[in-house]
């Protein structure tokens, strides 16, 4: 008998009955009883378990599949370090509302501080960046002592925002720190499922902060555009088509579609409508340009900022005002009707469509009819152009071009914390396609894994679609733990898209590249690299293709070869 297996399978039986299907764990002794237990119930078909080799690769493979299923995913780790390389990923929950839950072993409480191997301070590791800490005590053999049932109640509760005590309205990741004594693990005992089951139903807890859900209604008036950063999803554009609007929406914002898409926003917000803009409506979290931070930051604009999933931006504007929800009124939509309205959404529109046509980075538009020309020339012409386009290099914005173009509603977009994602930001159509991005801390950590946890999600139970992941060389090496997936482990459908300029090149256009000495710029900000991306592909087992030109690009993008593949584009430093 192990009071620590019981306690194991009891836990996961009451988190699988309140909503969890899916536990990652690594490896690891202390951890053991969670382990197997998961194992267990992975067999029976009551969660899918998941096994990677490092802490922080399962932490973002858990917060990838939070992100895609919106609903907890469990982490399980042993004690000491394993515990602390989940920070970045737990780090990144916090801030963009992702609910994980961390489920570390421990020893006893009374070997911390006396040296024992493998002990530290666990408790409160994650300090503010977790809904919810507990510090649970090892149980015993008396009795189910500590509560699993409670446990899990509180957790589930919290990672989902729900729970008053665990720190706000807002999703989350929830530590639950659990202290085990010897023996480890022991047989297997049947799971009560009919008892978590019912524990379930007979809580059946609301939410606290119902009466804080009430829509604000926005008055018609001022020349207002409607903001969506990353993770605003698409009531962004419904507002912005209910009220008559210009949408600002990110690349990874989830609202970059409809009729009412500014797509050359940061151009425009250089030039003349930008000083007419009285009200701006705020959804997600903008992290992409310093043209709408700076619009947000203006005393004469009155900022409404949207609740979202993360952390809510306060942008240091005293006219600005934090609600629940919005939405646009009988008024307002009367309004939006009247020509002036139509007026000032016409003017972003038709302004954005030729800032993109000034700087498109595709070639002209071909001759269609040249085919069937009986001018010679003009079809010798027709095919020298033809030619000149399929042999042509990629550009970073003809990258981000073919990888938006090429993704569909049924497949995911994973775009990376590299330069890349900003050429995406400008020069993208609408679309009305999933995309994920880590922009809670914008970071490069964890990128793969991510996509990996995104693909798991979303193609679970058959479905079909792949996920791309756009990302950058350095953005690649730094999760290349990433890319090992273990033997008998599923494999999703992924697609690594990888510009590779041999370095970083995002910090080319800040003040510091003209001021900063270039050997030591090129050193310490670019970071060069000469990684063969091929053995690297292979070492790991996923398949890898060099797409030199736009037609061999194209090619990759809509026929991939494997479920797990890397296709590497190789840029420049200098110009696009």
């Amino acid at each position: 008998m192990s009071p620590a297996t019981d306690f194991s399978v009891a836990l996961l039986t009451h988190l699988v009955a309140r909503g969890l299907r899916h536990v990652v764990l690594t490896p690891g002794s202390r951890s053991q009883a969670l382990a197997l237990a998961a194992a267990e119930l992975d067999r029976r078909g009551e969660l899918t378990l998941i096994v990677r080799l490092d802490e922080r690769s399962a932490a973002f493979t858990a917060l990838g599949i939070a992100r895609e299923s919106r609903t907890p995913v469990a982490i399980v780790t042993t004690s000491g370090t394993a515990v602390g390389n989940l920070l970045p990923a737990v780090m990144e929950a916090h801030h963009s509302g992702v609910p994980i839950i961390v489920l570390s072993a421990d020893r006893p409480a009374e070997l911390r501080g006396s040296g024992a191997n493998q002990t530290t301070l666990q408790p409160k590791i994650f300090a503010s960046f977790v809904r919810l800490d507990l510090d649970v005590e090892a149980p015993t053999e008396h009795g189910m002592v500590p509560d699993a049932a409670a446990l899990a109640a509180a957790a589930v509760s919290a990672s989902r925002g729900t729970l008053e005590e665990g720190g706000g309205a807002f999703p989350g990741p929830v530590h639950l720190n659990l202290q085990f004594r010897e023996p480890l693990s022991g047989p297997f005992p049947e799971p009560n499922t009919e008892a978590a089951s019912q524990a379930v139903g007979e809580a059946a807890p609301s939410h606290p902060h119902e009466a804080r859900a009430r829509a604000f209604t926005v008055k018609p008036g001022p020349r207002t555009v409607v903001i969506a950063g990353d993770g605003a999803g698409p009531e962004a554009e419904e507002l912005a088509h209910a009220g008559g609007w210009p949408l600002i929406a990110e690349a990874s914002s989830g609202a970059r579609f409809g009729r009412n898409l500014v797509v050359a926003y940061r151009q425009l917000l250089h030039g003349e409508l930008a000083p007419l803009v009285q009200r701006a409506i705020v959804f997600g979290h903008p992290t992409l340009s310093r043209e709408v931070p700076a619009l947000l930051g203006r005393a004469d604009v009155e900022v409404v900022v949207v609740a979202s999933g993360g952390e809510r931006i306060t942008p240091g504007n005293a006219a600005r005002r934090l609600v629940d929800r919005v939405e646009v009124g009988a008024e307002g939509l009367a309004a939006a009707r009247e020509p002036d309205a139509r007026a000032w959404l016409g003017r972003w529109i038709v302004a954005s469509r030729q800032q993109l046509e000034l700087s498109d980075p595709e070639f002209p538009a071909p001759d269609v009819e040249a085919p069937r020309s009986g001018d010679l020339t003009r079809r010798r012409d027709y095919a020298k152009a033809e030619l000149a386009a399929a042999r042509a290099s990629v550009s970073r914005p003809v990258l981000a071009l073919a990888v938006w173009r090429a993704t569909w509603p049924h497949d995911r977009l994973v775009l990376g914390a590299s330069r890349l994602i900003r050429e995406a930001d400008k020069v993208v159509p609408g679309k009305k396609i999933t995309v994920h991005a880590n922009r809670g801390l914008a970071g490069i950590d964890g990128t793969i894994s991510t996509a990996v946890g995104v693909a798991l999600a979303s193609q679970g139970a058959g479905r079909g679609g792949i996920t791309r992941v756009l990302l950058g060389d350095l953005t690649l090496l730094h999760d290349a733990g990433g890319l090992l997936i273990g033997d008998g482990e599923q494999r999703p459908r992924v697609q690594l898209v990888v510009g590779n300029d041999a370095g970083g090149t995002i910090f080319d256009s800040l003040e510091v590249a003209e001021t900063a000495d270039p050997d030591a710029f090129a050193r310490v900000m670019r970071t060069p690299q000469s990684v063969a991306l091929e053995q690297l592909a292979a070492a790991y087992g996923w398949s890898y293709t060099l797409a030199k030109t736009r037609q061999e690009l194209d090619r990759v993008l809509t026929s991939p070869s494997g479920q797990l593949s890397i296709v590497e584009v190789r840029l420049t430093h200098e110009g696009y």
